[in-house]
Order: C-alpha cells, then structure tokens, then sequence
C-alpha cells in the first residue's frame, strides 16, 4: 500500500465522519419543524414568539461561527470540534426536559452552537483533500444538511405524532454522544505548532512550527458582544412590531435605533481590531461579498417556508388544510428529498458547469419556486410542488456560492473566512422565522378553533420571499463571468501593506 493510499484512505473516511456530524446536526435543527404548533399550544406562546425556537438557535450559531472558526485557526479544528459537540449533547439533553418557552429557548441556543462545525468542517476537508476533488468533497459533506433534514423531518414527525416532542430530543442524545466518541478515536488531524512572532506570518526552519501575528491569539469580545446585541436588538424590534397592538411606536423604535447604534459600534469595533471577528477587508472583497450575501438571501428566504409551512399545515381548515405532523413532514419531504439530491449530485458537475454559473442558474431556479408558491398554495400538492422547485434552486446557488467561497479565501485565514460566510448566513436565516412569524401575527382569521394566520399572512410571506430572492438573481449574475481561482483574494496584511504604498 503506498503513502497516497493511506491519505486517500484516511480522508474519505475523516469525511465520512464528518458527513455523520452534519446529518446529526441538521437532524437536530428540522425534527422540531412539525412541532411549532404544539410548542404555541403548550407553552400558551404567539406566533411571533415562536419564532424564537428557530431563531435563537440560529443566533446562537451565528455568533459562534467566526469564533470557532478563529480558535480552530488557532488550537486546532478537533479539539474545538469536540467541545462545540459536548454543548450541543448537553443543549440536547436540556431540550428534553424543558416546560417553558424561556428553558426551551435557553436549551436551543445551546444546540444552536452546534452550527459552528460547519466552517470548521469545510476547513477539514480543504486541508485534506486536493482542489480537484474538493468540489465532490464538499458535495458530500453538503448533502448531509439536506440528508439530516430529511431524517429529522421524518423521524421527527413520527416521534411527535406518536410519544410528543420531548422525545425528539432524546432521540438524539445516544446518537450525538457516540459521534462524539468515535471523533475524539478516529479523526487525526496533523497541524502545525503556533507560536507568536512580530511578523505577520512566517514558518520557522523546523516544519512542524508556524509563526503566527499574536494578534491571532485574540478574541474579539467587544466585537461578539456588540454583534450579538445587533441581532438579538433588530430581532426584538420584529417581534414588537409583530404584536403591534400590544406595543407602542416608541418601544419599536427604540429597539431598532438601539439595532441601529449597535451595528455603528460593531462597524468601528471591527475596523480599529487587530483580530477582528469579521474582517472587513476581506468580506467586502468584489467576489467575496457578492457569494456571501447570495448564501444569506438563501438562508432568509429559506427559513420564512420553514416557519410558515407547519403552521400552514395544521392549522384548520379553511385558514389551513387540518393536518397532524405527519402531514407536515410529507408536504415538506419532497423539499428535503430533491435539496439532498440536488446538493450531492451538483458538485459532480461543478468543474464543468462553473461555480458563478451554477450559482446564477440556481438563484434563478429558486426565485421562480418561491414566486410558484405566492401564486399557488391552496392546496398540499401546489405547496410540495412549489417547494420541490426551491429546494432544486437551492441546492444549486448553495453549492455554487460555497465553493466561490471556499477557492476564493486564502488558505491560511480559512477557518476565519469561512466563520464569517456561515455568520452571514445564520444571520439571514435567523431574520427568516422572525419575519415570517411577524406576518402571522399580524394578518390572522377566527375559526371555531380560535384564531389562526389567513391567507394573507401567506401570501405576504411567500412574495417576501421571491421579492428578496431576486436580489440574489442580481448578485449572481454580477459574478458570472467573473473566473474564480484559489486564492483569489488576499489576506489582511496583504490588503494593508497595498494600503500604505
């Protein structure tokens, strides 16, 4: 057996692991879908504070993700792999045992953290893999978001059906403390030795050490605080505006002024840093930003179906169609089904087709599915169908906007560039609940039930959707005949030493 065949070998089997890692946390994340409307009716919540099931694990995630992906960066991807995997098994564990809207929300944002994994993953897999079979690589791994949120949609619903949606969670927790194990046993990852120097980035004589800026060894607190207030401010501004009989004008716009100072802050923070948590630099590179903000339209607009199909689903008839969990999961299944085949199958072709050219033709792809589904979801089938078509749109721009990224960033701030492209969107897609749940609220009828969102609701949050998919049509084509190459883009001291010539 030669050396090639022992590396071969060791990273598919360090991708399957991985691949497992993505399943169980997509599971996580799509088993409580068809669950939404039971959490209203037990904790005697509204729609718009239901969102926050969604939306706080999102935040959560949001947050951590360039945090991970800079202590990777710096102690190591397995061993922050393990300890974000530890929060989550205990995040799980919580869940199970939660009987308040406020446990469960503290529960989430600890299984939320779970989401940092997937820069840290994609920086796995771009060590060990060469860039020609990088893109099938990072189709597999992609695929299990999809695979687990097919899993999770179908387990989920029949666990709920049948024994509640505490059981959910306990589901999972064997499955995620094995994983845990069988990565701390079989998942080696050779990485260099850091230790602080004056120069940026330099490798010393012995090969195992690496010299790093000290200013890598720093975490940006002031930086995750006042981000973390942005989100959570501009989120609490749609939550009033959704109860918007029950608050005064004064109290929205207070929390969107507060949004609005908070950003500024972030913005100056992360400008005056020398390790900032979002690096302004490089985010806002020509083909960089365009590929990020097209994965955070993905994201928002995603998440809007997320949250206003269930409610959609079993709520009764005429304001919805009078189904159970196992209803919502077979509406939503196609959707999962042709997003896990889509995003497996799609990196296969990547090379030949063009990740700027896939990108556009899945952008277009999903603007025309969500556009379907405002003009047609009167009934199961139209809305499996219209979902089917945005699920193939997603899988394409996703998987396209991913490796744009992936080939663009350079390989020795990776974990940070990549920390930031899932921050953008976990952002998009902790806004989507929150707006989706605002329309709710908002626009609702009365049955001999009691009150449930009206068509209205729908519609506005499906044209919302297309609306803002367009955008990402816009940013698409933009990049299209842009050639991507590694490396592409440079790094910070690059981009400051030009600076100061």
């Amino acid at each position: 057996m030669t050396e090639h065949e022992k590396i071969s070998r060791s990273s598919w089997r360090t991708l399957a692991i991985l691949s497992c890692l993505g399943l169980i946390a997509m599971y996580g994340e799509t088993m409580v879908l068809p669950a939404i409307p039971d959490f209203i009716r037990d904790f005697n919540i509204s729609y718009s504070t239901s969102s926050w099931i969604l939306s706080s694990y999102l935040i959560a995630g949001a947050v951590m993700t360039p945090i991970a992906g800079k202590l990777s960066d710096i102690y190591g991807k397995k061993k922050i792999l393990l300890t974000v995997l530890a929060v989550y098994c205990f995040g799980i564990l919580a869940a199970g045992f939660a009987n308040s809207i406020v446990f469960m929300i503290a529960a989430r944002i600890a299984q939320g953290i779970v989401v940092s994994i997937f820069p840290i993953a994609f920086g796995i897999i771009r060590d060990i893999f060469p860039t020609k079979k990088l893109a099938v690589a990072q189709s597999v791994f992609s695929s299990t978001f999809s695979g687990g949120a097919v899993v999770g949609l179908l387990a989920g619903a029949g666990i709920i059906q049948n024994y509640g949606w505490h059981a959910t969670f306990f589901s999972i927790l064997p499955v995620s403390v094995g994983l845990l194990l069988v990565i701390s046993r079989f998942i080696y990852i050779r990485r260099a030795a850091i230790v602080p120097t004056s120069n940026s980035l330099e490798t010393n004589s012995d090969k195992n050490t690496v010299k790093a800026d000290p200013s890598l060894m720093q975490i940006d607190l002031k930086g995750i605080i006042t981000l973390a207030a942005t989100i959570i401010l501009f989120l609490s501004g749609l939550t009033y505006l959704q109860n918007n009989l029950e608050s005064t004008g004064f109290e929205i716009m207070g929390l969107f002024a507060a949004a609005a100072v908070s950003l500024a802050l972030f913005i100056v923070i992360e400008k005056r840093t020398d390790s900032p948590l979002v690096d302004l630099k490089l985010i806002t590179h020509r083909t960089l930003l365009p590929a990020i903000l097209i994965l955070m339209i993905a994201g928002l607009s995603t998440f809007m179906v997320y949250q206003a199909i269930p409610v959609m689903v079993r709520s009764p008839q005429p304001l919805g169609f009078g189904g159970d969990a196992i209803s919502t999961a077979n509406v939503q299944l196609p959707f999962m089904i042709v997003l896990l085949v889509g995003t497996a199958t799609s990196g296969f072709s990547l090379n030949k087709i063009g990740n700027t050219r896939l990108a556009a033709i899945g952008t277009i792809v999903g603007t025309i599915g969500f556009f379907s589904l405002f003009m047609f979801h009167a009934t199961e089938f139209m809305v499996t169908a219209s979902l089917a078509v945005i699920s193939a749109g997603l899988s394409l721009s996703i998987t396209g906007g991913f490796n744009v990224v992936l080939l663009s960033a350079p390989i020795e701030v990776s974990g940070i560039v990549l920390g930031m492209t899932v921050l953008l969107l976990m952002v998009g897609q902790s806004i989507g609940p929150t707006v989706a749940g605002m329309y709710q609220q908002m626009y609702q009828g009365t049955t001999m039930a009691g009150q449930f969102p009206s068509d209205k609701a729908y519609s506005l949050i499906f044209l919302t959707a297309g609306l803002i998919s367009l955008v990402s049509v816009v940013l698409a084509l933009a990049l299209y005949r842009r050639k991507i190459i590694p490396e592409d883009i440079p790094d910070s001291s690059s981009l400051k030493e030009n600076e100061e010539r």
